[in-house]
């Protein structure tokens, strides 16, 4: 990825279509930054989830990466 595709997604909400008008985050939502895969700078809505489910990590689908149509792996950010 280069530095205009990390630019591009930087901001972004993860599941948000690319050309969507407000890609950003909404008010009253919390949200989590992907960081160390190919959707750094994404942002993850993890509103309503509970606790064990944060902390578990997530498997996100993505056409960025080495395989197209596999999944970006992030573990849980630990203080």
């Amino acid at each position: 990825m280069n530095a205009d595709d990390e630019q591009l997604l930087r901001g972004r909400v993860y599941g948000h279509d690319h050309d969507d008008p407000n890609p950003g985050p909404l008010p009253h939502h919390t949200y989590a930054v992907l960081v160390g895969g190919p959707l750094d700078g994404l942002l993850l809505d993890i509103t309503g989830r509970r606790p064990e489910e944060i902390e578990d990590g997530v498997a996100l689908m993505t056409e960025l990466g080495r395989w197209p149509g596999g999944r970006a792996l992030y573990d849980p950010f630990r203080r």
